[in-house]
């Protein structure tokens, strides 16, 4: 086997568990929180928005870090999709085709399901409609909830802080809600 070969198929879940658990020893160590919704902050800060309102006014040079982090996310993912991706649709199970296929979305043929993320539907009204407004939905919900979903989820519930535990809640039921009632709603 060779090492693309390895890198495409899929690693076992307790893998990414040693690499999170591992990148959070490190930030501990060096008393650093993870999250990517501060690197909005971090960019607008950047551009001058401190000038603007108080909540941008902060030395973004300490989150340098966190902007890098943030670049080589999308650098590995470019890398991924480019040159280690295999091509093979996304694995989901039978009953999920099913349910799916019962709203009108065929059975994956890729990463990204076409109904959503295709040039065509993203340039519908509904498919327009359906981005920007579960963008705007995204962006109010970690401004609300003081992070992200990795930052509470990983950083903060490792701090054992109770708001994000109190958050990853919150997220988790979101997302049956939006699952099981709001996707069958818009769909």
């Amino acid at each position: 086997m060779t090492l693309i070969e390895f890198i495409q198929q899929p690693w076992p879940w307790w893998l990414s568990g040693m690499i999170i658990a591992s990148v959070m020893f490190i930030l501990l160590y060096f008393g650093q929180s993870f999250g990517f919704s501060s690197n909005l902050r971090t960019i607008c800060s950047m551009a001058g928005a401190g000038k603007v309102s108080r909540f941008f006014d902060f030395n973004w040079r300490s989150q340098t870090w966190n902007l890098v982090f943030l670049l080589g996310a999308i650098l590995g993912g470019f890398i991924s999709k480019e040159f280690l991706s295999s091509g093979a649709p996304v694995m989901i199970s039978d009953s999920t085709i099913r349910d799916l296929g019962a709203m009108g979305f065929a059975p994956p043929q890729g990463m990204q399901p076409e109904e959503l993320f295709s040039m065509s539907s993203i340039f519908s009204v509904k498919g327009f409609l359906v981005l920007a407004i579960g963008g705007l939905m995204v962006g109010f919900g970690s401004r609300y909830a003081g992070g992200c979903t990795s930052g509470h989820a990983i950083s903060g519930i490792s701090n054992l802080q109770i708001p994000s535990i109190i958050a990853v809640v919150g997220f988790f039921l979101g997302g049956l809600l939006m699952t099981h009632v709001l996707f069958p709603l818009i769909f």
